[in-house]
């Protein structure tokens, strides 16, 4: 799991110290990450735009990119061509032909 650093309103730190000491998050990153499944469950365009954001700088695969936007890679190779996004044919290296066999099997 990677650690981000991030400046946060006084108001918003607060509500979040005091949810954790009511007990309705474990602690400060759980409320984080709750908070951003959350957001981007309810935003499926913010959750598509920043795959495809991730596949056109080259950082994760197809199949990543459809698995970070919770659809298909026919779908999601539907979704870089109406983007305009150059599709990358095969898996550039090992880790990136075993990065894709992951994200094909959790793909529902």
């Amino acid at each position: 799991m990677s650690r981000t650093t991030a400046t946060i309103p006084e108001d918003l730190t607060d509500l979040m110290e005091g949810a954790v000491r009511a007990g309705i998050f474990e602690n400060k990153s759980d409320a984080i990450r709750h908070v951003l499944r959350e957001y981007f469950e309810a935003n499926q365009e913010a959750r598509i735009a920043a795959a495809v954001s991730l596949y056109s700088d080259g950082e994760i695969t197809l199949g990543t990119a459809a698995r970070l936007a919770g659809v298909n890679r026919f779908e999601m190779r539907d979704v870089l061509r109406e983007e305009g996004v150059e599709l990358r044919v095969g898996p550039e290296d090992v880790a990136a032909a075993r990065e894709e066999i992951d994200a094909a099997r959790n793909l529902d």
